[in-house]
């Protein structure tokens, strides 16, 4: 395996640059290090909201900021089954995770696709900020199972047909898509039909609250290896630079480890409470 750089990717990459700037939109990290108004909301580049923190969550407004300025290092030609080096998987971001000072902490482990993990990781976020008033709960999603088909981008949706993984009932990533609902007043959290409403129960609208959404190595390996054995390969790659490609395309702001199930334990020595 080379040793990465960061440059764009191949075939429908972002650069890093590209990548920071979906970040402050809203589409990417979720926060960034800007002016934050009275309301707890950073106003972004075109003037778009960045985030959806509210007042008094600085430490989990950091973390954001740390987690922007982390790299994704997302131009790998092939990939091991094992990773054996930090530098094989976006360490800086998850010692970032796994050192917040914040809390209350707490991750999920999602496995569904079409399970209710984004509405269940929601609802946590509305009561532990709102009822229980802590506006510095960290909520991690650890991604695994068919539910990290959400983390990749359109472009490997499209090449590799995962329409077909999901029997027709997706077309394409929807998950990830920013409903119009999330561009109500954030000021009233109460409103049926607003953005911390089920309306949103989007990864992008979550990411901008703070949400940080971990992907599996492993997982990743292991759907390349049956689309490689089933000939799912378009452009005849080795099932190394298949994996390769589709860690390469991860949405912006995920955070890659070199296995959740592997991840859970150090989450949990490191105080996080476990939901499934």
């Amino acid at each position: 395996m080379k040793r990465r750089k960061q440059v764009d990717n191949e075939k429908g990459g972002i650069t890093r640059r590209k990548a920071m700037k979906r970040a402050v939109l809203g589409l990417g990290a979720g926060v960034v290090a800007l002016s934050t108004s009275a309301t707890g909301l950073a106003v972004g580049m075109d003037g778009e909201t960045a985030t959806l923190l509210i007042g008094g969550a600085t430490t989990l407004e950091d973390l954001g900021s740390r987690l922007a300025a982390a790299p994704r290092w997302r131009n790998f030609k092939t990939v091991p089954m094992v990773l054996t080096s930090p530098d094989q998987w976006d360490s800086e971001a998850l010692n970032a995770v796994l050192h917040y000072s914040g809390g209350p902490r707490q991750v999920w482990d999602n496995t569904v696709l079409e399970g209710p993990w984004l509405d269940l990781m929601r609802n946590a976020m509305n009561v532990q900020i709102w009822s229980f008033r802590h506006p510095n709960f960290l909520v991690v999603s650890a991604t695994h199972g068919s539910a990290h088909l959400a983390l990749y981008d359109d472009y490997i949706w499209e090449k590799y047909r995962f329409t077909k993984l999901t029997k027709g009932r997706q077309k394409t990533n929807t998950l990830i898509l920013e409903p119009a609902d999330a561009h109500t007043n954030p000021a009233d959290f109460n409103d049926p039909d607003g953005v911390f409403s089920p309306h949103d129960n989007s990864i992008t609208v979550l990411q901008r609250r703070g949400a940080v959404f971990l992907a599996c190595h492993n997982a990743i390996w292991e759907l390349t290896m049956g689309l490689h054995a089933k000939g799912d390969n378009p452009d005849h790659l080795t099932h190394p630079q298949m994996a390769a490609e589709f860690t390469n395309h991860l949405i912006p702001g995920a955070v890659l480890t070199p296995g959740i199930v592997g991840t859970l334990p150090e989450l949990e020595l490191a105080g996080f409470q476990y939901a499934k």
